[in-house]
């Protein structure tokens, strides 16, 4: 219980200071849409190819919630350099709360921000033409909240073991351009050649991709639709636990 209430205590003071803040919102955001407004029709010639299964916005959505759960998590790091910075995290440290349920607190102002982008999101691609059903829309929000929470508890970690934004920025860039290249965000990679395919294979975010552009051409039965899901979760215990570890070093 101890873990809840400390939890939903740092939440709370995480999600006032987002409040008052809105305008970081709004520009998170922004870039989807942009992507959504500009990228989008150009699609719509693709679409018309071989090998692109679906219509173009059934393709293209589910990459832009991807790339909005990724990176809406990994440049949280630079929020947490600045309370340390400014004593909060010190002054959390010496509290007796417990030291998951500060990360966890944080993460989850995280979760529900990005949420609440991905709803915006998949309003403004209903707007643009896409149709899929409610369930669709329902387990993609569950995917974009748990690489969120990953993502999240991987960039605090890291901002609060290199205490430094010239550190953590060229190692968010080097994290996030292979898993935007490798992952088929922008576009299918049944469309590459094979030997970039093949490369792609060992990447987990491709697989969570085509989950969600299975789950939205409405193939929900798909072996491929449980892979991406328990990527996702695997993904997030992974990134607690490195946040916990790392920021439970900062008390030794």
């Amino acid at each position: 219980m101890s873990f809840i209430r400390d939890t939903w205590i740092i939440f709370r003071r995480s999600m006032v200071l987002s409040l008052r803040q809105p305008l970081w919102v709004v520009i998170g955001l922004l870039q989807p849409i942009l992507y959504l407004t500009l990228f989008g029709p150009l699609l719509q010639t693709i679409a018309a190819t071989s090998g692109f299964q679906g219509d173009a916005w059934q393709v293209f959505v589910p990459g832009l919630l991807v790339q909005l759960g990724i990176f809406g998590g990994l440049f949280v790091g630079f929020g947490i350099i600045a309370e340390w910075r400014s004593g909060v995290i010190d002054r959390q440290l010496v509290s007796p709360a417990a030291r998951t349920a500060i990360i966890a607190g944080r993460t989850l102002r995280d979760v529900v921000v990005i949420t609440v982008q991905a709803i915006v999101l998949v309003s403004a691609a209903f707007f643009m033409g896409l149709r899929v059903p409610v369930g669709a829309l329902l387990i993609g929000l569950v995917l974009v909240a748990l690489l969120g929470a990953a993502f999240s508890f991987i960039s605090n970690a890291i901002g609060i073991a290199t205490k430094s934004e010239d550190a953590l920025a060229p190692m968010v860039n080097t994290l996030a351009l292979p898993i935007l290249l490798l992952s088929g965000i922008l576009l299918p990679m049944t469309l590459a050649p094979a030997w970039l395919q093949m490369v792609a294979n060992f990447n987990p975010f491709k697989h969570i991709v085509e989950a969600l552009r299975a789950v939205f051409l409405g193939q929900f039965g798909e072996p491929i639709v449980w892979i991406g899901l328990l990527l996702a979760v695997v993904l997030v215990v992974i990134g607690a636990w490195v946040g916990s570890r790392v920021l439970a070093a900062q008390t030794k």
